[in-house]
């Protein structure tokens, strides 16, 4: 697998981004990072690029990053000005994305839902996103779109907040450049199995994204991969193995109190081991004992996989 890492991670006051990236480098562990737009962008696109160059790290994709401006909303605000602004925006972040090198620009939509009833126009919203991301995708069809959803946090309930609105939304935008990114701690507060939703996706080849973590479902803790779902985890990683995934695994972690050198290491081991286990039980044997059907059988599966 191809590994990449959250770059806010190794943010402080006295490391900035150029320092983080060097950071990311030194682990030896991750050849790809991700960067924010504009956040990230301190430097001019050429600079960014040249840095990566001398690392030796690819750029895996350009994630969009809405801040304060946009507490209402970013594709479906109220103020059809701020909406402009915001496709606007995600239009620079494809431009640099390219100007990279890269094909990748994820998208979440933090502020785009809704807090109360009587808040929302739910159709309206849906058509509203709908057109954005249909204009955003023939902005540079080369360059893939990728929806990241989260079914809460900023706002109380988000407007694309399942695997199932993602699959409604990729329906209904029907371009081929358009996909979506799954959130490991996501998908458990939306009481979504992360198997499943790669499951599906991957069977479309509409899955462009896997940002792993893991948490106690409620909220996005961004803790280490496997901590609490460690059978999860596996089933999801079957998953990629099995429809053969070609992306980029990027662990969306939070290390606040541990070192995140020393975290990136221990999150690439478990994958790691974790995968050694599935591919030395066997891709097909697996897929037989999930033919089966029968609790038993994928009971004895798990203790297989602890030998």
């Amino acid at each position: 697998m191809k590994y990449a890492t959250r770059l806010n991670s190794f943010l402080t006051k006295d490391v900035d981004v150029e320092a983080a990236i060097r950071q990311i480098a030194a682990t030896g562990c991750v050849e790809y990072v991700d960067l924010n737009y504009p956040e990230h962008f301190t430097n001019s696109v050429p600079q960014v690029g040249a840095l990566l160059d001398e690392l030796g790290l690819k750029l895996n994709s350009v994630a969009m990053r809405f801040r304060a401006g946009y507490l209402h909303g970013e594709y479906t605000n109220r103020d059809p000005e701020v909406r402009r602004a915001a496709i606007e925006l995600t239009k620079e972040g494809i431009e640099a994305t390219a100007e990279l090198g890269c094909d990748l620009v994820t998208i979440w939509l933090g502020f785009d839902g809704y807090d109360y009833a009587f808040q929302k126009d739910y159709r309206e919203g849906f058509d509203l996103a709908i057109q954005a991301f249909d204009e955003l995708a023939q902005h540079r069809s080369n360059v893939r779109l990728s929806i990241e959803y989260k079914p809460y946090e900023e706002r109380a309930h988000a407007l694309i907040s399942h695997t199932g609105t993602v699959l409604h939304v990729l329906d209904r935008v029907g371009k081929e450049n358009v996909g979506a990114t799954l959130d490991f701690c996501h998908m458990l507060m939306a009481g979504d199995q992360p198997g499943f939703g790669a499951s599906l996706l991957l069977s479309e080849q509409k899955l462009w994204g896997i940002h792993l973590n893991d948490g106690y479902n409620r909220v996005d803790d961004g803790l280490m991969v496997a901590s609490v779902h460690p059978w999860e985890t596996a089933e999801l990683l079957y998953y990629l193995l099995r429809y053969d995934y070609q992306g980029v695994i990027y662990f969306d972690t939070f290390p606040r109190r541990e070192d995140p050198s020393a975290e990136v290491v221990a999150n690439v081991k478990i994958v790691d081991r974790l995968i050694e286990k599935i591919t030395a039980y066997g891709i097909d044997n697996i897929t037989d004992v999930i033919q089966k059907q029968d609790g038993i059988k994928s009971h004895e599966l798990l203790y297989d996989l602890l030998k």
